[in-house]
């Protein structure tokens, strides 16, 4: 495997995966390399089956192999939301600080020990419209009460990662990467590409 194509307009994901992968000599393309980039829409009740759709749709437009993100943070207070609709949480147009903020709103009078909270990733490696595997991972913590740190993208600046002591806002890309939930999904991807399972 030398070319994969990421499903995905969100460019800290695409930084995220490109960082990752460029070390094992994959080059990473954008939906930008495709004729037809026309958005595939996320329907599906799960990660997993907005991952598929998503890798499935987009790699029937090109002859790469095709890789597609859907993750998102699960808040337990919040009965698990927004979970599949992490990247819409309370308007689609609200920029990421204001979907941080809305989440930190509705948890107002949540006690700290009730602010659990996970990132959950799944990958899906698809060619040809079918799915070849799918790679997740999952980083627990909790949600803080303010934004902490200018790093990395979405809910990252209210996740407190305990092992780490900070926000994810607060960790290197570097630092992120070995801890993520998208980090876990790259590792066992890049494990499965090692051992030969996926070409």
């Amino acid at each position: 495997m030398t070319t994969l194509v990421v499903a995905t307009g969100n460019p800290g994901k695409i930084a995220e995966l490109t960082a990752a992968l460029a070390p094992s000599g994959i080059t990473v393309l954008g939906l930008d390399a495709l004729d037809d980039a026309t958005p595939i829409p996320e329907t599906g009740a799960t990660f997993e089956d907005n991952a598929r759709s998503k890798a499935e749709g987009y790699s029937v437009r090109t002859t790469h192999l095709v890789v597609a993100d859907d993750s998102g943070l699960e808040v337990d207070a919040l009965e698990g939301a927004p979970g599949v609709l992490s990247a819409r949480y309370g308007s689609p147009t609200l920029s990421d600080p204001a979907r941080c903020k809305a989440i930190l709103k509705a948890l107002t009078d949540t006690p700290d020990a009730e602010r659990t909270a996970r990132f959950r990733c799944v990958l899906a490696l698809a060619r040809r419209g079918l799915t070849l595997a799918t790679f997740d991972g999952v980083v627990e913590g909790t949600i803080l009460r303010e934004l902490r740190g200018k790093n990395g993208f979405g809910y990252d600046p209210i996740f407190f990662h305990p092992p780490s002591g900070r926000a994810f806002g607060e960790l290197s890309r570097e630092e992120k990467e070995r801890v993520s939930h998208r980090g876990q999904a790259i590792g066992t991807l890049l494990a499965a590409i090692a051992r030969g399972e996926v070409s």
